[in-house]
Parts: C-alpha cells; structure tokens; sequence
C-alpha cells in the first residue's frame, strides 16, 4: 500500500475519528481554544438527563438501535409492515414473471433481495436526512388507521423520502418500484424533490438543490462501482459484496462503515481533499494534531455512520450477525452536541458567539463537533454507571437512540422551540 492510501485509509477510520476528536478534546481543555470551554463535572448531571429520558421513553430499557427506522414509526403508524406488504407483492409478480421465463432462470432469493431493498430505502433516505429548516412541514394520512399527521425535522424527512421510495421516485424500472438504482436517481430533479417534500412558499425546505445533487451524484458512484454495489446499480448491491454473495454471516459494523466511507467518497462535496481523493466529512483544524500530510484534518464521517447505523437492522434481519458495534462513534449533529452545549459540558467562551451564523467549515463548527464526539464516550459510561449496565447491554447504539438524540431534542424544545443551539448554514450535505 503507498503511503498515500494509507494516508487516505486512515481518516477514513474511526481510529482517526476518536484520535483526532481526543486531540482536540485536550486541546481545549489546555485553554488554547478561540471559541469553546469544557467543564466535565457537568457530565453526570448531563447523564442523569439522559436516563431520564430514556427511562420514560423505554422502561423497560428494550431500546433498538438509532436508525432511520425509528423516523418510519412516527405518528404512530407501522410503515414496515406497509413495506413487508408491498415487498412481497412485488416479489409474488417477479415469482409469476420468472415462471414464464426458462426453466435455467432463477428465482431471487426473497430474503436476500428484502436485505437489498431494504438497504436501497435506508441509504436513500439517510442521505435526504438533512436539517430541514425550523419551519418545513410534512403532511401524512394513513389509508389503515385514518391517522393524520403533521410531521417535521427528521420523522417528517424520513416519512417523505420513505413515501417517495414506496412510490417509485428512485427507481429506473416501472415493473420494480420498490428499489433505488443508478437510473432512478440521476433523473431525479429538484422539481420531483419538491413536490414529494411538498415544498412551497409556505413549506420551505432548506438545501433542495444540495440533496437533489447528493442523489445524483450517489446515482453515478454506483453505476461506476459495480465491484460494491453490484451489475444493476443499487445501494442494496452493498449486501452481496459485504456477505460474500451470501456466504459470510457475520461482519463487523466498521467494515459496514468502511465500505460506505470507500464506496461514496466521491458523492460528498469535493472542496476536503487529500491526494486528489475527497474525504468527505473531514476539515482541517489547527489543534487536530497528526503527521505527515494528514496533520491538522480531523474526519466526522456523521452521515455515513448515520448510514450505517441505519444499516445494522437491514443485515440482522437477513441472518447476518453484526459485530463490534462500539466500533462506530456517536454522530456529531445538533442534538448529540446541542445537549452537550445545553447541559454545559461544553460552553462558548463568550455568550456573543452563540449568536453568530456558522458555516460547516468554520473552525467554531468543527471543533463543536470534535468535541461532541470525544465527549460522548465519557458521557456514555455515566450512563452506563447510572442505569448499571455494561457496553455489551447498552452499546452506543442504544445509548443514542435512548438517550442522548432525544435528550438533546428534550433540551432543544425546552430552551429553543426545538431549534438547533446555534446557527448554521448549510447546504444540506452535513447537517
């Protein structure tokens, strides 16, 4: 390997993401910060927020992973049992299609296919799981129970984007709706993304124009990258090249990540780069500390560990045993770092930052994110302590979505209206 990839393998780790965090997590608290202080006697009262929370929201503290299925189930409504049906609808057709084709045809696997489908969903909708703005709303009416809803932020991004895939909006094929491929998303344009996310005047949504690119963009990586996402161009492709076409069952939750980190390297903006290879979600910061040419970049990676989060249950329902979960880390978003912010673990050296606008890029914005990311491991064993549970018990995956997600929203709603701690401005590809 050349010490370019090497390079480049590294801050696509999450080695890097704890080193590089922790680096600036030290620094901070060597007082060399421009912007932020930390305070960790505050860090048990933060924990004893979250267990609150948590309790009431699990008491029995049965809590599935944080994922894009949790934003499926708002209002109410069994959205995956509305999928199942629709699944196995579409696959009774390909069943009866395949039976008038000759006898050396073969039949998809259901299970195997209901992985991919599933992944197509997930990934689709993790990527158009952007801020949507304080204002945007998302109109629902279930034809099962009559329940009508107005949804916001993530469960009303989620409902769409699951809304727009049961119709068909990411797929190429009329007869196979129930997929996102290369085809279906290329053509996909702003104006689609409107109307599915009914956008107006009145309902605007932030970043249109960036998710619609986003998409775009992920439908080119995966016509271009046929050893990963497989011949017909789809983000589910991922299943059969992580399991060997099936033969291994079991993987490691950071080599889920990897592959994400490697596969779509090249959907995110362009403007990080190193050795001519975009790095996604990873910024140069003066107290990030390293060697060579990755000295001063610390990587995040939020959405594709948001990603993969969002990917566990799609692999444990088809058989596959998911190891080494507490590989990946917490996501450095507005409600893991706002809680922090919020609860005074970290707090802005002067109250006058907090009311400036911030860009993704800006140094202010990284080193809150940094900062959330080393912080939440100490908070996760507070948590840990408090409700008297080991890591195996309550992995990271478990803490979030019990936890320190809805905490963080608790606090928003309670000081803010829900708004996230400070602003930033972004085009929809970060945050």
């Amino acid at each position: 390997m050349s010490d370019a990839a090497a390079e480049i393998g590294y801050l696509l780790s999450t080695a890097a993401v704890r080193e590089r965090c922790g680096n600036i997590l030290a620094a901070v608290e060597a007082g060399l910060s421009n912007f932020f202080d930390v305070d960790r006697t505050q860090i048990n009262a933060c924990a004893r927020r979250v267990v609150a929370v948590t309790l009431q929201r699990y008491p029995d503290l049965n809590i599935p992973y944080h994922s894009r299925w949790r934003h499926f189930e708002a209002g109410g409504v069994d959205r995956y049992a509305q999928f199942t049906d629709r699944f196995n609808e579409e696959q009774l057709l390909r069943t009866r299609e395949q039976q008038r084709l000759p006898l050396q045809t073969k039949t998809p696997d259901a299970v195997t296919e209901r992985a991919r489908t599933e992944i197509d969903l997930a990934l689709v909708s993790v990527l158009l799981d952007a801020g949507a703005g304080a204002t945007w709303r998302y109109a629902t009416h279930d034809p099962v129970t009559q329940k009508r809803n107005s949804l916001q932020r993530s469960e009303g991004l989620g409902v769409a984007s699951f809304d727009l895939f049961m119709n068909g909006a990411f797929s190429s094929d009329p007869a196979r709706r129930l997929q996102a491929d290369a085809g279906g998303l290329q053509k996909l344009t702003d104006q689609d993304l409107m109307n599915g996310f009914q956008v107006s005047a009145a309902n605007p949504l932030v970043g249109v124009a960036g998710r619609v690119e986003l998409l775009q963009r992920l439908g080119k990586v995966l016509r271009a990258q046929p050893a990963i996402f497989g011949p017909d161009a789809r983000p589910g492709g991922l299943f059969d090249s992580l399991t060997q076409n099936g033969r291994r069952r079991s993987i490691g939750a950071g080599e889920i990540l990897r592959s994400l980190l490697i596969g779509l390297a090249s959907i995110w903006p362009a403007n990080n780069r190193l050795h001519g290879q975009a790095l996604g979600d990873c910024w140069p910061h003066r107290l990030a500390g390293g060697i060579a040419t990755t000295a001063g970049w610390v990587p995040i990676h939020k959405l594709s560990q948001w990603l993969t989060y969002s990917l566990l249950e799609p692999f444990e329902r088809a058989g596959v045993l998911i190891t080494d979960l507490d590989d990946l880390t917490a996501l450095a978003e507005y409600r893991n770092g706002g809680l922090l912010l919020d609860t005074g673990v970290i707090r802005w050296r002067t109250p006058t930052m907090a009311k400036k606008a911030y860009t993704p890029a800006d140094e202010a914005v990284i080193e809150w994110r940094a900062l959330t990311l080393a912080l939440m491991s100490p908070l996760a064993d507070a948590i840990r302590a408090q409700l008297k549970l080991d890591a195996t018990r309550l992995p990271l995956a478990k803490i979030l979505e019990g936890g320190t997600w809805a905490a963080g929203r608790v606090l928003a709603q309670e000081l803010r209206g829900g708004l996230p701690p400070f602003e930033i401005v972004s085009d929809a590809t970060v945050f």
